[in-house]
């Protein structure tokens, strides 16, 4: 799973250890930075599989969520296999 963050993040593949470790850090900096924790990343992801749950099938346990921070903002990453859509099911107001 790390190897594919990193591959989505840069493109390449790390070259061996010592990048993946230094990829692992720099993820846990970047949430230690905005101030969340893992139990408060752990409630986003619980909120957003019940939500999505409604509308479609999805891989819990293939699901990945991340914090990225650029020099001015945060970004929520998310990867979400989908194993298929729910049919019929319309949104409420």
């Amino acid at each position: 799973m790390v190897l594919e963050l990193i591959q989505k993040f840069f493109g390449k593949e790390p070259s061996g250890s010592k990048d993946i470790a230094k990829e692992r850090l720099r993820l846990v900096l970047v949430h230690d930075r905005v101030n969340v924790s893992p139990q408060f990343m752990e409630i986003i992801k619980d909120d957003m599989i019940k939500v999505i749950s409604n509308y479609m099938e999805i891989n819990e346990s293939q699901m990945e969520i991340n914090l990225t921070k650029t020099n001015s903002s945060v970004a929520l990453i998310a990867n979400i296999p989908v194993n298929r859509m729910k049919r019929g099911v319309m949104p409420t107001e």
